[in-house]
This record gives C-alpha cells, structure tokens and sequence, in this order.
C-alpha cells in the first residue's frame, strides 16, 4: 500500500506539470519553451513515480540560457522538507568532471605537464613497471584496479586524499597505461592528490579557486558528513522490495575528486554551459576535454577526460557522465550543436534506468535533415 501511495502522490505532480506555474519549489521556466518545459517535466515525474525517487532537481539550458530549473520531491522524508532548486545531493563520479577541468587548467597555465610520471609530483607513490602520466589517470588508462565491495563501503573517516591511496598504491597495474581502459574511482583520486601536491594547498580550496567560485557554482563543493551544510538533502537508499530507507553513513572527502562532490542540476547545467560558452575556459582546453582519445591499440577510450564523447541514433553528437555514490546520484547531458544542456539529481542510490535525460531532451531537438529527407 506504501508503494500505491508514493505512485498517487507522484502522479499528482505529474499532472500538475500541465499548468507550468510558479510553485514553493521555486519553478524557473521560459515561456518560449512552456510546451517542451511540460513534456520533459512529464518524463521526469514518470521516472520519480515509478523508480521510488523521494527527491530530485531538474534543469536544462538552451543557447546558453537557463530555461528551465526545479525541485521535485523530498530532501527529508522525516522532516517532510521538500526539495528546492538549491537543495545539494551527492553527484557520484560526475565530480570527476570538475577534477579534470581544474586539471586542463593547471596544464594550460604550466604548473602541471599531462605526460609526466606521477612520481615526478608525488615522489612517494611506489614506481610501477611501466611509465603512469598524468594523462592515463585523467583518462581511466592506468591500468589502475577497480575498488573492491569493502572499499567502496568502508567507513573511514577524516582520512585525507593522500592518505586514502594507500588503498591501491602498492598494487600492480592490471594493464599496460595507455593500452586499456578501467574506469576506476582510484585514477581521479591519485588525479587529485596530483594536483593538491603540485599546488601546494587543499584539494577543496583548489576547486574553489578554480572552478566554483570562477563559474559561480553556488551550491557545489566537497560533501563532509562532519559538518552542517546548509541545503543538503538527506540521503536514501533501496531496501528489500525498493522499500526506501536511510542511506548507511558514509564520509566521500579521501574520494573527493572522484566522487566526493555535492551538487545540483541547476549547477551542473551552468557548468555544461561554461563548457561550451564560457571564455575562462579556453578553446584549447575545450578542444583538449571533447576531443576523442585512443589507446595504443586504436580503440576509444570509454570515457575521455571524464566524459563520454559519442553520438545518438540520429548522429548528433553529445557529452555525458553520469555517476551514482551511496545516497545519491546525477546526470549531465549536452547536445553542443544543438546548444542544448541537460541536468538531473537525485538522494538515492543509483537506480534501475538511470536519470531520463535522453528522453527528457527529445522536445528540444530538431529532426536531422538527412532523416527528413528519407522519410
């Protein structure tokens, strides 16, 4: 009965997405696109009924401008706090994203080289059998492993990202770097402690100097469970029979480059669109993130720079990552050509399907001319 409930109370939102009001969860929308706003917006409740999501944020930008941004559901099921564009969840690996601009960037002003050892920056990480550069974490072909299951739920706490390699650190590479590609949490957090020691200051403050405050991403940054962080969303997770429950307690900070950070869709759609339009970020370092990478034996990486590079089914080209943590997760999907950025939050452990951000882009993408002429 529960779940019969959860479904009547999320179709309610969905039918009120018809109307396309301001409402107390502080709704932004452009009239010029109210027909495409309500039909992504239906997609988006469809998912939260049917996937159990006690909460989520949504955005989407179109050239350049914010079209559309709001807050779904319940960042506190017990506190009955509903969700607002502002409230911050757990992002999973789309903080990789953020690393690897902060790391472009430090490459374009000189203080790091992409093809130097690691070894050159951190002397202590053991030397490996072969060359492991900069440029191998940033793209997941170390050769680094994956973690294991009590890795990735280990309760550590206050442990610094320096410290949290000695997970990994003395383990062989399970591939030559550069001739496969794992995408292992562990490359971004040795990326991270790469660039706190060649910068000579706190991982965090990096970020913010860099990255945050520059594109004024307001409501981003390192998760820390110690502290009070105004807007932070509780976190959930599937129980038996997707019975929604707390999340188990968990401190990110040792994996902040990784999967660390804290955000929302209205941010990680501003970042989409500095990716694309903003001139703090070079064309030089645009064209070094997007641009395809190869190993050694001419296959494509899976995930170049943190994200994937590739096309949909009618040929238009699109960047994405998407990332799940315990109690959170997101999605960021732009159409560069099409100047279109799409953006999705949620408080609970990565689900079945996955953030609709395909489905949700549909109404704002034009027909390829080379389909209106086979039709």
């Amino acid at each position: 009965m529960k779940k019969v409930f959860q479904i009547v109370i999320l179709l309610t939102i969905i039918l009120g997405f018809s109307n396309c009001r301001k409402s107390d969860s502080g709704l932004l929308y452009d009239k010029k696109y109210i027909e495409e706003i309500r039909l992504a917006r239906k997609e988006a409740g469809f998912y939260m009924a049917r996937d159990f999501i006690p909460g989520a944020t949504f955005a989407i930008a179109k050239d350049g401008k914010l079209i559309y941004s709001e807050g779904l559901g319940l960042a506190s099921k017990d506190l009955d706090v509903p969700v607002n564009r502002n409230t911050k969840f757990r992002i999973g690996e789309i903080s990789e994203i953020i690393t690897s601009l902060a790391y472009h960037l430090l490459v374009e002003n000189g203080t790091l080289h992409s093809d130097s050892a690691v070894q050159h920056y951190l002397p202590d990480f053991p030397e490996k059998e072969h060359k492991l550069t900069l440029d191998n974490l940033s793209n997941h072909s170390s050769g680094i492993r994956i973690p294991s299951n009590d890795e990735v739920n280990w309760k550590g706490l206050n442990v610094s990202i320096e410290r949290g390699l000695e997970m990994f650190k003395d383990d062989p590479l399970i591939s030559y770097p550069g001739w496969d590609d794992e995408n292992s949490p562990f490359s971004y957090n040795l990326l991270g402690a790469v660039i706190e020691k060649a910068k000579g200051e706190r991982f965090h403050k990096i970020i913010k100097e860099l990255v945050t405050d520059t594109l004024n991403l307001l409501n981003t940054g390192i998760d820390n469970p110690l502290i009070t962080i105004k807007g932070r969303s509780d976190f959930y997770d599937n129980g038996f029979m997707l019975h929604v429950e707390n999340a188990d307690f968990i401190d990110l900070r040792y994996r902040a480059p990784s999967q660390g950070f804290l955000s929302n869709a209205e941010d990680l759609a501003k970042l989409g669109n500095a990716m694309l339009y903003s001139d703090y970020i070079s064309e030089d370092v645009k064209e070094r993130i997007f641009t395809p990478v190869f190993l050694q034996s001419g296959f494509p990486v899976q995930l170049s720079n943190g994200w994937v590079v590739s096309e949909d089914q009618s040929g238009r080209k699109y960047y994405a990552r998407s990332g799940h943590v315990t109690g959170g997760g997101a999605s960021l999907l732009i159409f560069p050509d099409e100047k279109l950025v799409m953006a999705g939050t949620i408080n609970i452990t990565g689900n079945t399907d996955g953030i609709p951000l395909f489905k949700m882009a549909v109404p704002f993408l034009t027909v390829p001319e080379s389909q209106n002429n086979n039709d």
